[in-house]
Formats: C-alpha cells, sequence, structure tokens
C-alpha cells in the first residue's frame, strides 16, 4: 500500500513564507511527485512538479514563489511557500504518478490530478491579510 502523508500547512500571513512537507515512499523506478491544491469553491488545481531526475515545472501562479523540492533520499517532498498571497488560501496535497513520464509529459498536460496514482489527505494552508 502506497501511503504520502502531508504535513506542514497551518496559517500565514500574506507575504510570509511556509513550506508544507510530504512523507513519499521510495521508488525504485521513475516516477514524479505533484503538489496540488483546492482553493475554497474552486476546483482542485495541479500546481507543482518534480521527477525522479529531479526536474521540476510550475504553474504561471506560483512560479517564482513556490519551490518544489525533496530530500537527497527522496523520502520527503517540500513546497516552499514565499511571498504568499491571499489567493494561495486551500488545501493542500501532494500526489505520486509511477512511470517514466517526466515533468514536461505532466505540464503538458495541464498538470492534471487524473494522471496521478496516490494521494495524501492534504493539508491546511490558511493566509491572513
Amino acid at each position: 500500500q502506497v501511503t504520502l502523508v502531508e504535513s506542514g500547512g497551518g496559517s500565514v500571513q500574506s507575504g510570509g513564507s511556509l513550506t508544507p512537507s510530504c512523507k513519499t515512499p521510495r521508488r525504485n523506478e521513475r516516477y514524479c511527485l505533484g503538489w496540488f491544491r483546492q482553493r475554497p469553491g474552486k476546483e482542485r488545481e495541479g500546481i507543482a512538479v518534480i521527477d525522479s531526475d529531479g526536474s521540476t515545472e510550475y504553474v504561471e501562479a506560483v512560479k517564482g514563489r513556490f519551490t518544489i523540492y525533496q530530500t537527497i533520499d527522496k523520502t520527503i517532498m517540500y513546497l516552499q511557500m514565499n511571498n504568499v498571497k491571499s489567493e494561495d488560501n486551500a488545501t493542500y496535497y501532494c500526489a505520486l504518478r509511477d512511470g517514466p513520464d517526466g515533468v514536461l509529459y505532466i505540464a503538458n498536460r495541464g498538470f492534471s490530478g487524473r494522471l496521478f496514482h496516490y494521494w495524501g489527505q492534504g493539508t491546511q494552508v490558511t493566509v491572513s491579510l
């Protein structure tokens, strides 16, 4: 059974920083990991992905402000959120896709959550003014 566990959400002031994390299982094959979020009243959206080579892709809304990365042993994935804005208020999820396709495959398909096989339970990020 594949389990992903997010943590590190919480409250942050607009303009501040927060770094949620996701405990990920070791993979012996190639994979992609992603961060998704669901804002109030909105559909879930993919925002950042990283593959087993360490390549990354971001949606425009977070590019330059958020950074996705993994620990060297690839057991924890982080989302460094800087200059947080009110529109970043959401529940954040991590997800895993097994397979050889890299981040460009995901980005070229709109960061669709349908491409991912396993999901965490989510962690809430609340942005205050």
